[in-house]
């Protein structure tokens, strides 16, 4: 077998994989960065900047739709379409790599395709291929969508999420496996353009991990949007005629449909990554790592696989931290008391660090506070939905969790991550002058409320 030897070996090309190898061969060690898929990751090309293209054009139909509400009148005629030329053309260039390998192959990383399999510390295996790398190796491997063991459902032509943003064209109707963040935005669009959406979640609301004031928001949106929620849904099969999808469920009607799309979480394959030559659990779910993204000597992890979120946010937070370790930089660690995250619905959902079931839980003294964006004159304005949630502990005063719905809750947040992430005290929050009238004004209003 040929042989090849290098300083560090990076096992997956996503966001984070591509920062960490760009980063480690700028400084000058020799890098080779090997992926099985599209170099770029599951982000660029079926995850998070396809499916915004696909929110965007949603929401911009919504907003026409409204126009009886404030303006005149508007005819509105949806068309894929345009969305999906634009996905296909514009966002993922025909899922093309090529900019994506050319970019880490400009910072001096040799580029290998093929999957990896790690033989020994240090030693990698990938084709016919034998890697040795020095320094060692960066596992960056992402996920691949996991489909429930529900009877059928795996023999039938299902879609996951990479399917449903290559789709040319609108089911008439479909029905969403699963209420977390990706099955709630699916959901959304394709009922935005046309499709008769039902959406099943097993757990007891939408967004279970988020607030249930955010849950009970979407829910009410969706509602409202013709999208039929059936939660504490149990499936007992699935089938495919040829034609239409049956999907039986455990003491309520079977629901027949044009298309299933499941969105029920994502899985990673330790045992074929080959981690136990490192002595890992090859039967976790993910690989622990230090506050310095170390697994083991010469072993370091990032992304998805580390278990402290699937964002690309936190790949590329964590691609910094190990890259510094390999270099030997004097740099901090990692701190996840401030991780943001944002469901890209509408209304529009972000949250930072704890809820408030998650600070009782964790044996805080809590003190919440809330209001209602329609309140606010931004709010009243524009009759929006939403509202903002904050957590605090009352022990410390500094603020340990807060939720931004509504238009533009995402961005809403950043006040909100800079005051969790950097302890601000909830004394000098209140003494902040928020712009009016701006929906994150509605902030003051819920520092105001706070209460235990």
């Amino acid at each position: 077998m040929a042989e090849l030897a290098v300083d560090v070996a990076v096992v997956g090309l996503g966001p984070g994989g591509e920062a960490v190898a760009s980063r480690l061969a700028t400084a000058g060690l020799s890098v080779v960065g090997i992926e099985s898929r599209l170099v770029g990751g599951e982000c660029p090309y079926y995850a998070c900047v396809p499916t915004k293209a696909m929110i965007r054009a949603a929401d911009v139909l919504a907003e026409a739709r409204r126009v009886p509400e404030f303006a005149g009148t508007a005819q509105v005629v949806p068309d894929w379409g345009k969305v999906a030329a634009r996905v296909r053309d514009e966002i993922t260039t025909d899922w093309n790599d090529q900019a994506a390998v050319d970019r880490l192959v400009g910072a001096g990383v040799q580029v290998l395709r093929g999957r990896a399999r790690i033989t020994g510390p240090g030693v990698l295996v990938v084709g016919d291929q034998v890697i040795r790398a020095s320094r060692g190796i960066v596992l960056n491997p992402g996920t691949d969508p996991a489909v429930p063991p529900v009877p059928g459902l795996a023999d039938t032509p299902l879609w996951t999420n990479r399917d449903a943003v290559s789709a040319t064209a609108v089911p008439e109707s479909l029905v969403v496996i699963g209420g977390g963040p990706v099955g709630c935005e699916f959901a959304q669009v394709f009922a935005r353009f046309g499709a008769e959406v039902t959406l099943l979640q097993s757990n007891d609301r939408l967004l279970p991990l988020d607030e249930p004031e955010a849950s009970a928001l979407l829910a009410e949106r969706f509602a409202a949007e013709g999208i039929q929620v059936r939660t504490g849904a149990k499936i007992t099969s699935v089938r495919h005629d040829g034609q239409r999808f049956t999907v039986e469920l455990d003491g309520a009607d079977p629901i027949s449909a044009a298309q299933v799309l499941v969105a029920a979480g994502r899985k990673s394959d330790l045992a074929d990554l080959g981690v136990g030559s490192y002595g890992l659990d090859e039967s976790a779910r993910g690989v622990a790592v230090d506050e310095h993204m170390r697994a083991a000597d010469g072993l370091w992890a990032i992304g998805d696989i580390t278990g402290k979120g699937a964002f690309t946010h936190m790949s590329m937070y964590q691609a910094a931290i190990a890259a510094a370790d390999i270099l030997g930089e004097e740099a901090p660690g990692a701190e996840y008391h401030a991780v943001p995250r944002v469901t890209f619905t509408d209304p529009e959902i972000g949250s930072v660090g704890l809820t408030e079931a998650g600070a009782r839980a964790a044996g805080i003294n809590v003190r919440v506070g809330i209001t209602q964006l329609s309140s606010s004159t931004r709010g009243f304005l524009h009759k929006a939905e939403g509202l903002i949630k904050l957590i605090e502990d009352a022990d410390t005063g500094v603020l340990v969790g807060a939720t931004s719905a509504g238009p533009t809750g995402g961005e809403v947040l950043g006040a909100l991550v800079l005051a969790v992430h950097a302890r601000v005290p909830v004394d000098q929050l209140r003494r902040m002058i928020y712009a009016y009238p701006t929906f994150h004004r509605a902030i003051e209003s819920a520092l105001a409320d706070l209460r235990a």
